[in-house]
């Protein structure tokens, strides 16, 4: 493991501190963890826009709904 060094200003710092206390973590575990967290988060959104382009890319020209009335089947009254 590595020591780094991070600046917070005092009101994250006390934040943080309370938040260690509560989750029964050290200073150092509980930033670790959400660290972990937000990367998680981030590739997840990565993941998401990528998906999201390929189906926007492979969407047909036109997607009206007077396209499909040809393959419509009515009900007989």
């Amino acid at each position: 493991m590595e020591t780094i060094q991070v600046v917070l200003d005092s009101n994250l710092l006390r934040a943080t501190d309370r938040a260690a206390r509560r989750a029964k973590l050290n200073r150092s575990a509980l930033i670790r963890d959400a660290v972990r967290v937000h990367l998680k988060q981030l590739q997840i959104r990565d993941l998401e826009e990528r998906d999201r382009r390929g189906y926007v890319s492979r969407l047909p020209k036109s997607l009206e709904a007077s396209d499909w009335e040809s393959e419509a089947v009515w009900p007989e009254k």
